[in-house]
């Protein structure tokens, strides 16, 4: 998640320069065919092409609001996780009759449950969007993309950590364990009935959020919405340099010199870079916000929120080595 207010200039050239450089090209070369090789039968009305461009405006835009739907939802998700947990770490602390070291094993578990789950919805998918190089080696550098799955090692025992690696849902089975540990209380006499219900209450909560997100992350954005939407745009954009060359020449009669009509005719080709790099960014920012989870400049912090609850739960305890939050890269928070 990019935090600053305002993007850097590095961050925008770092995902729209190869793009610039295409929209330059193609406008110059529509110009060259048009004054140099006298191409006077290239320009299109510009009023046809004005509707496409009021038409792909309302399609990016309609993708745009379901694309931000999803992001906000899943961040609604993950604030019901931070929730959810705080309330496992304070049942645990006030409901178990036992020593510090099962109170550790349950809570420790629980930040085991937030880990994993972090790591499986990062994993990419068939549909898992895939930026430009010079985006690709930001993530990378990062490296949050494809996180360790040791980062549950610091949180279970190593011979429950060897019997997780064997499962295909880690996270679905840290809450069985949690439930199988609370039942386990309940025959030691170390709580009581009616807690063992709130405990389980709670389990089926996290439950709840866990196949939240996993359906988020396994049902894409509906693809005839999201193709489509980047098929028009670029329509657009290719004609753009033909309608603009109708709208400026329509100017050149009152122009009286050769140079004069030249110099004029040229601005066709900024405002045609101008306009199609704001309608490509209106498209990449609805495909940005598609898919939430997968570790990526605008996608929930989830790692950062990890931590947050991590310190917040070890601090029930009365640990005092607490771990530092979470800090942004290049004010990107993952």
């Amino acid at each position: 998640m990019y935090i600053k207010r305002n993007l850097d200039l590095k961050i925008i050239l770092r995902f729209a320069w190869r793009n610039l450089l295409f929209f330059a090209l193609w406008a110059g070369a529509v110009y060259s065919a048009y004054f140099y090789l006298g191409w006077k039968f290239i320009d299109i009305p510009f009023q046809p092409l004005s509707v496409i461009g009021i038409a792909v405006a309302f399609y990016v835009g309609f993708k745009n609001s379901q694309s931000y739907d999803r992001f906000w939802e899943a961040r609604k998700i993950w604030g019901g996780i931070v929730n959810s947990s705080r309330t496992w770490g304070n049942q645990v602390i006030s409901l178990v009759e036992a020593d510090h070291k099962v109170k550790k094993e349950l809570i420790y578990r629980q930040l085991a449950w937030i880990n994993a789950l972090r790591i499986q919805l990062r994993q990419s998918t068939s549909f898992t969007m895939k930026e430009n190089p010079d985006v690709e080696r930001l993530v990378n550098r990062h490296g949050e993309q494809n996180p360790a799955c040791d980062a549950i090692l610091p949180f279970v025992e190593e011979e429950e950590f060897n019997q997780l690696k064997k499962r295909k849902n880690v996270a679905t089975h840290l809450i069985k364990d949690q439930g199988l540990a609370v039942r386990q209380l309940l025959k030691e006499e170390k709580i009581t009935e009616f807690d063992k219900q709130i405990f389980h209450s709670t389990l089926e909560e996290l439950y709840t959020l866990q196949g939240k997100c996993e359906r988020i992350k396994n049902t894409p954005f509906p693809r005839q919405y999201a193709y489509f939407s980047t098929v028009f745009t670029w329509i657009f954009i290719l004609l753009l340099p033909f309608g603009l060359l109708s709208v400026f020449e329509s100017e050149l009669s009152e122009l009286k010199t050769t140079f004069t009509k030249e110099l004029f005719l040229i601005l066709m080709i900024p405002f045609s870079v101008l306009i199609s790099w704001i309608f490509i960014t209106m498209e990449k920012v609805g495909s940005n916000s598609e898919d939430p989870f997968e570790g990526r400049i605008n996608d929930v912090p989830m790692t950062a929120l990890c931590r947050t609850i991590e310190i917040d739960l070890r601090d029930m305890l009365d640990e005092e080595e607490l771990p530092e939050k979470i800090q942004p890269k290049d004010n990107i928070l993952y």
